[in-house]
């Protein structure tokens, strides 16, 4: 068996790695059926899907030829970095860490946050852009979860809204 495109390769062992444990995950809730659907239904689906997806990405990775058989470049720890400190900085500032005292700063600033910190893992930063995208991101979450939706969570810093 000769890998012939090892990002294939090894993306699709990465999304059937996930998505087996997204599945095994789901079946500590109740699944139900499809007629009466439980909690843990619809995440299961998801988890097969992503695992299946991943399956024929391994085996169009071995069946079908490339140029040069696209290797692994080295990994690209600048974006990964600040991808990842966004939705930390995200989950941070939306929910507060009470253990530590740090409070909720809501979800407008958990927002503004993500995209900023976000937007210095690609190659130029254009602050303008930034924000803009981050004002409408912020209007379009407050319409959709807490307008549309009624989600309860906090909107704004809870030392403002008290």
């Amino acid at each position: 068996m000769h890998i012939k495109s090892q990002k294939d390769f090894f993306s699709g062992l990465m999304f059937m790695a996930v998505g087996i444990a997204f599945a095994w995950g789901a079946t500590t809730y109740n699944v139900g059926e499809g007629a009466r659907m439980g909690p843990g239904y619809f995440p299961l689906m998801l988890g097969i899907l992503l695992a299946a997806l991943g399956l024929a990405i391994v085996f169009e990775a071995l069946v079908v030829e490339t140029e040069d058989g696209e290797k692994v470049g080295s990994i690209a720890w600048k974006p990964l970095i600040f991808i990842i400190s966004a939705n930390l900085a995200f989950g941070v500032l939306l929910g507060g860490l009470p253990k530590f005292g740090f409070p909720s700063f809501g979800l407008i600033a958990a927002i503004y946050a993500l995209v900023f910190i976000a937007s210095l893992a690609g190659d130029r930063f254009q602050p303008k852009e930034v924000a803009i995208l981050a004002t409408i991101l912020a209007v379009f979450s407050y319409c959709a979860f807490v307008l549309l939706l009624k989600l309860q969570f906090p909107v704004w810093p809870s030392f403002i809204t008290g």
